[in-house]
């Protein structure tokens, strides 16, 4: 008999026939084998788009059954509107989301409804990702961003193509470590992914294989994929125990979430985090907060080299409102409305978090078709929702960023754009990966053209998110633009040169700060990437910078 939960609903998997009464009324895959299921036929790598193929055979809501276990699909948009009702139905933690509890526990993502931590977490971690927090966090995604462009330069400078999924995963690692938790892996300065790396993908691959084995056959069938699993979870863990140790040692930082999960207490009860929750909370940030940030600018990338006029637009679009500036502000970022509007489109055809569960409060009929008892869930399935026809028309295949502009968005039916899930337990760093997202784009844009490869075709890989397979770019530098500003920045570089000489490059030094790249020269370390001019070193930004562009090398 099943565990029950505080809410008297039954904990773990539970097959989609225990809460559907008219399940027979939902079709399912010809070839149904008696025990296997729908086995015939199912691509076991690829079993997103495996299911993305039989929800174009057999419409907006189909089941699929896998050794013993039923599941239930929605993607028409009336039956995703009607599960995204909070007063009906809640998040359900699905299988592939469970897999991942040994590794990520209560955590923000992985938390039931009924456990405490969820509800205490969000509370105190919630202004973390409000305005003012987002803002202090810019510099320093200028900084990790200004370690890409470097890498990159490298890269052309050698005539060598980049790994674009790669560095936009090393990106997005160092992006979340620094802003959250004030901690720097050092990347860029590796051949290869960081150790931590290799490890969340490890137990994501593993989370996803169990999907697709019987229960009682895991053992004996990934015996050595368990051990695996079992290093990889010890590694994260020591790696963000090593973390929580220093801080703690440090006395804490600069009000980061880290330092937040310590000492913050909740504002009416008073109650403060666990250190095993701590554990849990960091864990979930560092692997969601980079591994989908970082799928959704591989796929926008992709998507601008394969579509040279709409990274032209996009491109122009940047050069007007951040003209020449080194440093684009905050609240620049929010003004680049067609570049968002290029990632949102990347975002709908290919959201990288492609699926999220729902489960019904109470017996409910779902859209006035389908009954479903207290607890049953489905699983909605997102790229497919982002596809259908009577909402997105019958090109919804076809990448348009103007499906995103705002009459087009205000026409659409609610509940038909779903890439951070939906209710209460959607994503609660969205905003955040947007702005980091937005901005990076805006700065590759302004500095680089994006070329592929005319033989590559769109290979998609799933480790419980997506990510373009082989992604290759080929760079070559944006010419200097003459912007408003440009002759007199120049000017004044001039004049600061003569004042105090040449400019030397920075050595490592505090977080995010990295050493002179071989081959660049002291004063290429100066130089602006909008349009090439030195940046007088007279006049240091507020934040910091000494006078550097901090596009390129600055720290904060």
């Amino acid at each position: 008999m099943a565990e029950t939960t505080g809410t008297g609903l039954p904990k773990g998997f539970r097959s989609a026939g225990q809460g559907w009464p008219e399940l027979h009324r939902i079709p399912h895959p010809p070839r149904r084998l008696p025990l296997l299921g729908d086995v015939l036929g199912a691509d076991r790598r690829r079993p997103v788009q495996d299911s993305m193929r039989f929800a174009r055979e057999l419409g907006p809501v189909f089941r699929r059954r896998a050794f013993g276990k039923e599941f239930v699909f929605v993607w028409g948009a009336r039956l995703v509107a009607d599960l995204a009702d909070e007063a009906r139905f809640a998040k359900h933690v699905g299988l592939g989301v469970a897999n991942l509890r040994p590794v990520a526990g209560d955590g923000l993502f992985t938390a039931y409804n009924h456990e405490p931590n969820w509800q205490l977490a969000h509370d105190v971690l919630a202004p973390g990702f409000g305005r003012e927090a987002m803002e202090g966090y810019h510099g320093m995604m200028l900084a990790v961003a200004g370690r890409l462009t470097d890498h990159w330069d490298r890269q052309l400078a050698a005539g060598r193509t980049v790994d674009a999924p790669g560095d936009m995963t090393r990106l997005t690692l160092e992006t979340i470590a620094r802003t959250g938790f004030g901690h720097d892996f050092g990347s860029f300065e590796r051949d290869r992914p960081h150790p931590f790396v290799t490890a969340m993908v490890g137990t994501l691959s593993h989370a996803q294989r169990l999907n697709s084995v019987p229960g009682p056959l895991a053992p004996l069938l990934l015996r050595a994929a368990t051990r695996r699993n079992a290093a990889d979870m010890a590694y994260l863990d020591r790696t963000v125990d090593a973390l929580v140790a220093a801080r703690r040692r440090d006395g804490g930082g600069e009000g980061d979430l880290l330092d937040r999960m310590l000492a913050t207490a909740h504002p009416v009860t008073g109650e403060k985090l666990s250190a095993e929750n701590v554990r849990r909370q960091v864990i979930t940030f560092l692997v969601a907060g980079h591994e989908t940030t970082s799928g959704a600018l591989s796929f926008a990338l992709y998507y601008l080299a394969r579509h040279p006029e709409v990274a032209a637009r996009a491109r122009a679009e940047v050069d007007r409102v951040w003209g020449d500036t080194c440093r684009p502000r905050y609240d620049q970022v929010a003004k680049l409305r067609y570049v968002r509007r290029v990632l949102d489109e990347s975002l709908r055809l290919w959201p990288t978090a492609p699926a999220f569960a729902r489960e019904a409060r109470q017996d409910t009929v779902l859209a006035g078709e389908h009954p479903m008892r207290r607890g049953a869930w489905a699983l909605v399935l997102t790229p497919m929702l982002h596809r259908e026809p009577e909402v997105w028309g019958e090109d919804a295949e076809r990448f348009d960023p103007d499906r995103f502009d705002a009459a087009a968005v205000r026409a659409r039916p609610p509940h038909t754009f779903k890439p951070f899930g939906t209710g209460a337990r959607a994503c609660i760093g969205r905003q955040f990966a947007l702005h980091e997202a937005t901005l990076v784009l805006g700065l590759l844009l302004r500095r680089y053209d994006l070329r592929i490869d005319p033989a590559y075709r769109l290979t998609v890989a799933e480790r419980l998110t997506l990510m373009p397979e082989g992604l290759r770019l080929r760079l070559e530098r944006r010419r200097p633009q003459s912007a408003p500003g440009a002759a007199r920045d120049e000017a004044g570089a001039s004049a600061a040169r003569r004042a105090q000489g040449s400019v030397t490059a920075p050595g490592r030094g505090a977080a995010g700060s990295h050493p002179q790249p071989p081959g660049d020269s002291p004063e290429a370390a100066a130089q602006c990437p909008v349009h090439g001019a030195a940046v007088p070193v007279t006049a240091p930004e507020a934040s910091g910078s000494g006078g550097r562009c901090p596009v390129r090398r600055a720290g904060d």
